[in-house]
């Protein structure tokens, strides 16, 4: 089964006061308090002013992200975190195969990665997202790891989590689904 992902992760309060005034933002809701900012065209038509630019090429570790971060993307998401800690996530995987990309700002400027990686054969924790979430702040919990932990599982694309925004769902949706299915 298919994943792709391509969202801004941060602070619920965080994300929510800089995106309340954009037409293109959808927050969809994760665990421990963060919140998923899926990054569309639109969203960065609305951001930058420009239509995003995506790498010729597969990523790699010189070019870790599917999609070009432009100067006026960076800028942005250096002002955000301003206010917190602030992470560009990349995924894509097709039957085993995929990569996995991650950045994290904070302060006003880039303080991890970016970090890439297409083998994840290093154990979990050393995996992209894994290590951008960790500095995002997120706990360990009863989840195999800060992914899981957050939820980002439970959606499997973009458009998949463009829903689960606009339906105001939890990370915990299906968990709750599947509680009642087995009560009745």
């Amino acid at each position: 089964m298919a994943y792709q992902l391509s969202a801004v992760v941060a602070d619920v309060e965080l994300l929510r006061e800089h995106t309340a005034d954009l037409d293109h933002a959808v927050l969809g809701e994760l665990r421990q308090d963060f919140v998923l900012l899926p990054v569309t065209p639109q969203l960065v038509v609305e951001l930058t002013g420009a239509l995003p630019d995506y790498a010729p090429d597969d990523p790699s570790a010189e070019q870790p992200f599917g999609l070009v971060l432009s100067s006026a993307l960076v800028e942005i998401l250096s002002r955000w975190s301003q206010a917190g800690p602030v992470a560009y996530l990349e995924a894509e995987f097709a039957g085993g195969i995929g990569y996995q990309s991650a950045a994290v700002w904070l302060g006003g400027a880039l303080s991890w990665g970016p970090r890439f990686d297409d083998e994840l054969d290093a154990p979990r924790e050393q995996w992209p997202i894994n290590g951008a979430l960790v500095r995002l702040g997120v706990e360990p919990g009863t989840w195999i790891d800060p992914f899981a932990e957050l939820g980002l599982h439970v959606e499997r694309n973009t458009d998949g989590w463009l829903a689960h925004g606009r339906r105001r769902l939890s990370a915990d949706y299906w968990d709750e689904l599947v509680e009642d299915w087995e009560k009745q």
